[in-house]
């Protein structure tokens, strides 16, 4: 009977946390219930992206215990443009956002839109005039 009394279930835990980066970088510092760093961070496949400090964090729990963690993600928000125009991303589009409002749209229709100041080679892209005014 005493060693029912002893035997107890271990403390749930979970498996994902909401957190706050405190060190930006490929190897982020993390703040969850506590601080922890050096959590690699993980992107889709040829998607690079290292968190900025103060950013909301998805961290994925692993391992004996959940000590094997790692950053996975933020959480998508929708651009001012897209809040005027009542529009969010449609199934298989991409959305791809940089600090300073410059983004990517890869749009189900086939069309690319850039946002942003664009340079091609390190040098700043001016549209073709050729043959205006012949």
């Amino acid at each position: 009977m005493w060693i029912s009394s002893r035997m107890r279930p271990a403390p749930p835990t979970a498996d994902a946390d909401l957190g706050v980066t405190t060190i930006a970088g490929k190897e982020a510092g993390v703040l969850t219930r506590g601080e922890v760093r050096n959590l690699p961070v993980y992107s889709p496949g040829g998607y690079a992206w290292a968190p900025e400090n103060g950013a909301e964090v998805l961290v994925i729990k692993g391992g004996p215990g959940g000590a094997e963690q790692c950053v996975v993600g933020t959480r998508q928000e929708r651009t001012e443009e897209e809040r005027a125009a009542g529009g969010d991303l449609r199934p298989g589009e991409v959305r791809i956002t940089g600090p300073g409002g410059s983004a990517i749209y890869l749009k189900a229709d086939g069309s690319v839109d850039i946002r942003g100041f664009l340079t091609i080679n390190g040098i700043a892209y001016a549209p073709c005039t050729c043959g205006e005014g012949i």
